[in-house]
Parts: C-alpha cells; structure tokens; sequence
C-alpha cells in the first residue's frame, strides 16, 4: 500500500472569505471540516486528500493542512490544473504543496507515538431514555461516548464527581473507545486526552449533530502490519471525511521500565 503524507501551507483569510462566497457560512454556523471537505473535492476530487487534519492558530492567519493520499504531491498538482476551479485556487496553491512516501513497512513491535483528532461517537441501537437529560434519544442517534458510558453505569443519574470515582472519565472512556478501533493492528501503552471541546458538525445542506472534539496523544507498538497500514490510510471512527480520524505518527514517549 502506497500512503503519500501530503502537506499544503494555506491563508485562514483566504480560507473564510471562500467559504464566505461559498455560502458555507450559515446563520452565523461554520464548520471548518465540513468546507475543507468541499474545497478539496472541488480541487482533487472526492477522497483524494482523506483523512486530513487542520493545523491553524487563532493569532495567526497563517495554517496548515495534513492529508494522507495514495499519489504524490505531482499528480495533485496535475488534478488541480485540470479540475480546480479558479477561487480554490485562492486558497490552495498546488505548487506549494509538498509530499513524503510513508514507509511501506512497520515491524512488528515497533514502538510509535501518536496524535489523533477524533470524534469519539456511539450510535445507538435502540432508544434510550435518561431522567438526567428529560428526554430520550432515539435509534440510530450519534452520542458522545463518554456521555453514553455514564448513562449506562448511572441510570438513575450521575454527577462528575461520582462518575470519575468510579474511573468513568473523558480520558479513560476515549482511551477504551480508540482502542476497540484500533482492533488487533496496535498495543496502545498509554493514551492521554490533551483538548477537548464541543461542536456542531455541518452535512450537506443541513445542520448535523452537536458532539466531542477531542485530541488524544499516546504511544503504541504495532501488533499487526497489515491492519495498521489499513488504519494509517484510512483513519480512526467517524467524520474522517471533515477533518478527523487522520493518525498522525509521533516520536514514541520513553517506555518506564516495570520494577
């Protein structure tokens, strides 16, 4: 399997008045992965760039943009001549993207640090009522996992206090969920919840749900070359397509010796 890291420097300025023109700014609600998702259709083609994560300070205009793609940063090039509408070329330009072959092997064992954005999701499989939330959530709803959890262990209701004494906690909750996701590719050592906060995802032409933003760092060894080449290239959980699940690779942190 063939995984190009694609890296593409770009002006937030010019990303929000695009997006601005676009009409992807609705009633005051803008969903930054959502109109990445459309700009780089536009420019590549659906998929192309997938998963893909935005690096971008309140302060600065300037940002950047992480993709993994199964073709180098020439072949995009060649794509966007051809395809790219003129006012995404505002705001991409694909003679400043760059691109680096990922190896093509990971041995078993290796040990690997890692950055993931993900959104740490449940559907729901039946209908669930819950008197803390004065309200049932329905069949097929996408809910946070975290929130899922304590639901099911407090039925009756919970409070904070009482639910991270029993070790039911954002970090200890994602960590479990990451790990079911990750399968048989990886053996995670240590995961850390660094940021968290909540947003309202756009799809379509329609408000989505509201749900975590979370950012977990950590270290793994991988267990299973195959597998986790396969979760390189596609990504972790849901909304890979709008700016989560890319697996970013880190130094791994030094491993404690056990006394």
């Amino acid at each position: 399997m063939k995984i190009h890291l694609i890296h593409a420097p770009l002006d937030m300025c010019r990303f929000n008045r695009w997006a601005g023109n676009r009409g992807l700014i609705r009633n005051g609600s803008f969903d930054a992965g959502h109109a990445f998702h459309v700009l780089l259709s536009a420019m590549f083609g659906k998929g192309a760039l997938q998963p893909f994560r935005l690096f971008a300070s309140e302060r600065r205009a300037s940002a950047a943009l992480y993709a993994y793609a199964d073709i180098d940063e020439g072949e995009l090039r060649s794509t966007a001549a051809t395809v790219a509408p003129p006012d995404c070329l505002d705001v991409i330009d694909p003679d400043s993207m760059r691109s680096k072959r990922m190896p093509s092997h990971f041995e078993q064992g290796r040990r690997l640090g890692f950055d993931l954005r993900l959104r740490p999701v449940r559907r729901l499989h039946r209908d669930l009522a819950h008197p803390q939330l004065g309200r049932s959530l329905s069949r097929g709803a996408e809910v946070d996992a975290f929130r899922l959890e304590v639901m099911r262990r407090f039925p009756s209701g919970w409070a904070d206090s009482a639910a991270a004494s029993a070790g039911v906690t954002r970090q200890s909750v994602y960590a479990e969920w990451l790990c079911e996701r990750f399968g048989d590719a990886v053996a995670v050592e240590e995961c850390r919840l660094v940021s968290f906060s909540r947003s309202r995802a756009v799809r379509g032409d329609s408000g989505g749900p509201e749900g975590p933003d979370a950012v977990l760092h950590g270290t793994f060894a991988v267990a299973n070359e195959e597998t986790f080449a396969a979760i390189l290239r596609n990504g972790v959980g849901r909304h890979r397509a709008y700016g989560y699940g890319m697996l970013l690779l880190r130094p791994p942190n030094k491993k404690v010796l056990e006394r």
